[in-house]
């Protein structure tokens, strides 16, 4: 089988990274399209021998892009395409028909209850994602909760599979070693107990919430936000207002998985924290929860699609702002601290796990059959045209 996968960008995101990992377990041929923002995580791609070429796409309106992707799909001999994020799936799925290609799949990464991907969710945008969906064969819900608001927009069950992201297990196991060394670069005292937060540096996202109830902590509490976004120097600015700017630590979009990227990764950064915080109200399923699990670490969040009916005994949900969020911190911290092992929870999202079953839905897409094997949430060098 010879698959396209066709993607908003290539920057580091949740849905990019994601689709890097899987496509290292995937046993299928593929290349990657990127529509606009050929950046670091298509580095990584072409590092791991993936074709990725740059449509050049200038905007949402660029329809001189419809054509080019067309005849680059009708050259590639492709027996499936697989677009990811909202533009891709628009574009993707209308020049895969096109082009002949009756196989399409998308993966829905960010339907949240009020925004997609940060767009709000208008009726003009609900119309044009109903119809290019209609132009699909299968679109694959990452958790039951974003497969729930499919159904209630109205795209037919049948026509839905639950495919969870994975995470590489392997990779974000405690490492002593790592968190010594990332401790001592960051310039961590011995004593902080350090707070953790991994995400897109966005409103949505609510690291301001973390950062004011820092400052209802004691001074040996530290807050170490991994990642990049719009919203940095707003952050900065609340941690400089809260008074707490000297113990809160940005460092940057960091990798999921090795691309040669300068400093600690993702993983040794997770090693190095003593607690993880997610404050974001709205996930579609909670991918950085789930590493930090895999890391061992306790957990405290406001929304996890992705472990809510699993019931890890070291994750448990905080409703509120700061004040409440600031008694959670402390209440995690007074517990006795367990061992940096996985839970069930993490284990059950093994990247391996989520690539065979995404392999049934390519087969039953490919066949035209149904999915036999369905996705149950339940534990068991960037080239141009």
């Amino acid at each position: 089988m010879k698959a396209l996968h066709i993607i908003t960008g290539l920057g580091v995101g949740g849905a990019e990274q994601q689709l890097r990992l899987l496509l290292r377990h995937l046993p299928v041929d593929c290349d990657v399209v990127t529509l606009t923002n050929p950046g670091s995580v298509a580095d990584g791609l072409t590092a791991d021998g993936v074709r990725v070429v740059h449509l050049g796409m200038a905007g949402n309106r660029d329809l001189g892009a419809l054509p080019r992707l067309v005849r680059l799909i009708r050259s590639g001999g492709y027996d499936l395409v697989h677009t990811h994020l909202y533009r891709a799936c628009v574009y993707g799925r209308l020049a895969a028909r096109l082009a002949g290609v009756r196989a399409v799949v998308a993966t829905e990464h960010s339907l949240g209850a009020s925004q997609l991907e940060g767009r709000r969710l208008t009726a003009g945008v609900r119309a044009l994602y109903l119809a290019s969906e209609r132009l699909g064969r299968t679109t694959v819900a990452v958790s039951p909760t974003v497969a729930d608001r499919l159904r209630s927009w109205g795209v037919p069950a049948p026509r839905i599979e639950v495919v969870p992201n994975g995470i590489d297990l392997a990779r974000f196991r405690f490492d002593p070693d790592a968190r010594h060394r990332t401790r001592r670069r960051l310039g961590l005292p011995d004593d902080a107990f350090v707070v953790g937060g991994v995400g897109r540096l966005t409103a949505g996202k609510r690291f301001d919430v973390v950062i004011r109830s820092l400052a209802q902590l004691p001074a040996d509490y530290w807050l170490l936000l991994v990642g990049g976004g719009p919203e940095e120097n707003v952050l900065r600015r609340t941690a400089h207002e809260a008074g707490v700017a000297d113990r809160v630590l940005f460092t940057g979009e960091r990798p999921y998985v090795p691309d040669g990227t300068p400093g600690p990764d993702l993983p040794s950064l997770t090693s190095a924290m003593d607690l993880f915080v997610s404050p974001s109200p709205e996930e579609t399923f909670g991918l950085a929860v789930v590493e930090a699990l895999a890391c061992g670490l306790p957990v405290r969040y406001a929304s996890c699609p992705a472990i809510e009916h699993l019931a890890p005994a070291n994750a448990r949900r905080v409703d509120g702002g700061p004040e409440a969020f600031a008694a959670a911190l402390a209440e995690a911290r007074a517990q006795a601290p367990g061992p940096r092992t996985a839970p069930d929870a993490a284990r059950h999202y093994d990247i391996t796990r989520s690539a065979a079953q995404l392999m049934d839905v390519y087969a039953a897409t490919v066949s035209g059959a149904p999915v036999l094997a369905a996705a149950s949430p339940t534990p068991q060098g960037v080239s141009s045209p």
